[in-house]
Parts: C-alpha cells; structure tokens; sequence
C-alpha cells in the first residue's frame, strides 16, 4: 500500500471514529438535553395525555382534568373555586407553564416522577398513576380571610403556631387559573398580566412592604433579650416629641394625647407610641435590632414552605437616625404577612417558631404516603419563654385597651398589634393597614397578619385596627370554632 492511500485510510477511520463519538454523544447527552427542553412540544403532550394529580384541600379536590375536544393535548387542568385557591394551587397552564405547588409537584402531578415507578410500570413502560398534594389549608379559615377581604387589595396569612401548619393563604385581588389552564388563552393571559391591580402577585408570600407599627414587636423583644428593659411594665427613657440622632428631626406620635413620654412598653403598643421604639431602636444599636428580626426571620431568602417565600428585610446599613425609623417599621425595613404571622406565631408559642409548611403530605396513586411533611417539622427557639409570656401580656391589652379593639372575640385569649405604614415619596399614596395577631381558646391556637393595601377607605379612616383588624377577626373566629 503506498502512501497516498495509507494516509487516505487513516483519514477515513478517524472521520468514522468521529462519528461513532458524535452520534453516542447525542444518543446518550442531547437527546435528554432535548427530550427535558421546554419548547419539547412532545413534553407537553405527554404531560396532559392524562388526567392529572390533584391538590387536596381539607379532604376535597380543589383541581380537576378535563378532556378537551381538539388539538393534540387530550386534558386541561381545571379548578374549584379557582380564585379562592389560587395563592395556594398556583396554575398549571398547557402554553404558560406551572406555578407555585403546581410547578413544585409537576412530576408527581402528572406520573412523571421517579417516586411513583413500580417495577410493572418499568415492565411495560407505562406512565405510573399521578400522586396528590395534601395541603395544610383549613378550607374554612381560608374562605373566611378571603370573604372578609373582599374588594380590598390585600392578603392574610394564617398559621397553626404549636404545629407550623400555614392554615390560609390569601391574595386579593385574585383569579380563577382554570381562565389560563388552556392553549387558546392568550387574551386572559394578557389581560392578568397588564392589570394594574397584578392579580397574579401573591402578595401573602411575594411581597414585602414596610411593615410599620407591627414591626415594633420585633423591637420590644430585642429590648427584652438583651436587657435593655426587664419588664414590659417598666418605664422607658422616651421624650415626646423624640429628635432623631444626629438631626433637627423631631417625631411625633399619632395622638398628642397619648401618654407615651416615658411609657412602659405595654403602654407604648396600646397606644403605638413611635417616639418609644425609635428611641428603642436607637438605643439598642442597628446590629442588635438586626439580629432579633433575622432571629424572626427576616433577610432569609430561603424560606421553602414549600413555595419560596421572598425575603422580608431589615436593612444592614444605615445611620442612627434611620435606625431609629426602623424602630417603627419604616425606612427600609420590610416584611410580608407571612413573616409577620411567623413573629405572631413565635410569641404565641412561648418564643419558639416552628418552621411553617403548607403541604402535610404528598401520597402516590393509591394513596400511600411518599413524604410527610407534618412529621419532618423544625422548631427554633427566637426569644425567651420570659420574653414571650410578657410580650403575649402586652399584646393581649393592645386588644382590651389599645388600639386593636376590632380584634376582640368573646370567650377567646387574643392578642395583637396594629400597623400603618407610611407609603409614596413622602407618604403621598394611600398608607398601607397592617395587623398581625394571635389567638387562642380551648386547646386550640392560631397567628395571622393581614396587609390591607388599597381599598375604598378614606385616607383619614386608614388604620390597622379599622381595616385589617376585622378581616383577622373573622380568619381567628374560623380556625378556633367550636
């Protein structure tokens, strides 16, 4: 063989090699690179082939799977009582993809996930039966929070503080996701997302707002752990009107009546004195405040439930006279309902906070459970047993003697703080009503915070105790009947 054709042989076996190397490249990496890409039309069809799993909600189905009668996707996802539910299902959408505990437990949903595999199912290569979800939502709670809200933009949460069970997840304004659920939807699509009221923002869980008053809960109870104060009962260092450090600033409080020079911490949330807990504040040092309200749970961008919650903030730098703001929840201090029914729940519960969760199970087709969640809960320990008792004290005369009067339920232990943020350049816009609360009576126990963000109130009637403060009631009156 001369040497042209050796040469030409041994180009020819690398291009072969080159092939075979090419071709099981493919084979065994960009075919499932392929097979798991979005715009995978084959995906789709194959996930909506069946009916899929269902999202449970106090023992009852709040999803459905319907059969469609053209295209090549052979089933819908439909909803009871979609608007109710959907801070909770999220959507699951045959063009928009899938949200929340829809998008969370898609596999387990529609029998893809590796869970739900027998060896028969191996065997003949069939798809296995969808699971279910079983949430921890009280149907009743859930529905009370969202009649009470009403037309209001706002949201609740509601949380079982001995067990962390999320009893309620509110968002309002709402919508139905069986509106969405289809291929030809394009025209509710648009209309959900441009609104102005973005009814698709779960703002019980994704949305962060200064908290105001409610904050000064987290404060009182860094003054109580570090000592700054002994007793809810014990006089303050406060003047009134308070200068803010380093400034000609002065604060003043909502009643110039209000006996808050020098007011005892009780007194100063009866009566949500701001020169208290600015003074507090300032006091304390932005570090220790900062360390109590991470203690809570604030700037965790991690908190899995097992929808991701956006992080509440309190902020890492500032001067003295901003910390003193944050004294009152304002400045760049922000939270959501969630996280001020978790500080609720915290202080209801002798100051340990049990990790909130809003699936109890997941169960495979037959129902056997393949994960629970009820039983895999954390408790971490926020504040003293000493700091919480006086604390629940505190705010159990909020309710009798201060500003949180709309809250009081005959024959039931309630405890709670008002809140009214400032909102806009210069408190322009309508401020924000806020109340976070706890209640308790035979046996029974549960913490919520409500946002009120927009309603038909006049400016002058905005406050916690008028607008967020009823719709509380009516969340504490459902999860403690009877």
């Amino acid at each position: 063989m001369n040497k042209t054709i050796r040469r030409a042989s041994v180009f020819t076996l690398f291009l072969v090699f080159a092939l075979l190397v090419r071709a099981t490249w493919v084979q065994f990496y960009d075919a499932k690179a392929l097979a798991d890409d979005s715009d995978n039309r084959r995906n789709v069809i194959e996930q909506y082939a069946e009916p899929l799993g269902n999202i449970i909600v106090g023992g009852k189905s709040v999803t459905g799977s319907q059969r469609t009668t053209s295209g090549d996707l052979a089933y819908q996802r439909t909803y009871t009582d979609g608007d109710l539910y959907s801070a909770v299902t999220g959507y699951s959408s045959q063009v928009y993809g899938a949200t929340q505990l829809e998008g969370i437990y898609q596999k387990l949903l529609d029998g893809t996930d590796s869970g739900l595999t027998t060896v028969m199912d191996t065997v003949t290569g069939e798809r296995a039966a969808p699971g279910n979800v079983i949430t921890t939502i009280d149907p009743d709670v859930q529905k009370a929070a969202y009649d009470a809200l009403g037309d209001k933009k706002g949201a609740a949460v509601a949380i079982d503080p001995t067990t962390g069970k999320i009893l309620a997840v509110v968002s309002t304004p709402s919508y139905d996701p069986s509106s969405i659920a289809g291929s030809d939807d394009s025209a509710a699509w648009k209309k959900l997302t441009t609104s102005s009221d973005k009814p698709m923002v779960n703002r019980a869980l994704r949305q962060a707002l200064p908290p105001g008053s409610t904050f000064k809960l987290v404060v009182a109870a860094a003054a109580l752990e570090d000592g700054l104060y002994s007793s809810v009962d014990e006089k303050t260092d406060s003047p009134n009107p308070y200068t803010l450090p380093e400034t000609r600033t002065t604060l003043t409080n909502e009643s110039s009546s209000a006996p808050c020079e020098n007011a005892t911490i009780r007194v100063a949330l009866e009566y949500s004195c701001n020169t208290v807990f600015a003074k507090m504040a300032a006091d304390l040092g932005q570090a220790k405040v900062r360390a109590t309200a991470e203690k809570f749970g604030f700037n965790d961008s991690t908190l899995d439930m097992p929808v991701r919650a956006y992080a509440s903030v309190y902020p890492t730098k500032m001067d003295s006279a901003e910390t003193a703001l944050t004294g009152i929840g304002q400045f760049d201090v922000t939270a959501t309902p969630l996280q001020m029914a978790m500080v609720s729940a915290a202080i209801a519960n002798g100051g340990e906070l049990v990790s909130p969760h809003m699936v109890s199970q997941t169960t495979d087709g037959s129902g056997n459970v393949l994960k629970d969640y009820d039983s895999d809960t954390s408790t971490k320990r926020i504040v003293s047993a000493s700091t919480a008792s006086q604390l629940q004290s505190a705010m159990q005369s909020v309710i009798t003697d201060g500003t949180g009067t709309n809250a009081r339920i005959a024959g039931v232990t309630v405890g709670g703080k008002t809140g009214t943020a400032q909102h806009g350049e210069n408190n322009s816009q309508t401020p924000y009503a806020w109340f976070t609360s706890y209640g308790k009576a035979d046996g029974k126990e549960v913490a919520v915070a409500v946002i009120i963000e927009q309603s038909d109130a006049a400016r002058s009637e905005v406050s916690g105790n008028g607008l967020a403060a009823p719709v509380a009631k009516a969340m504490m009156e459902a999860a403690l009947k009877n």
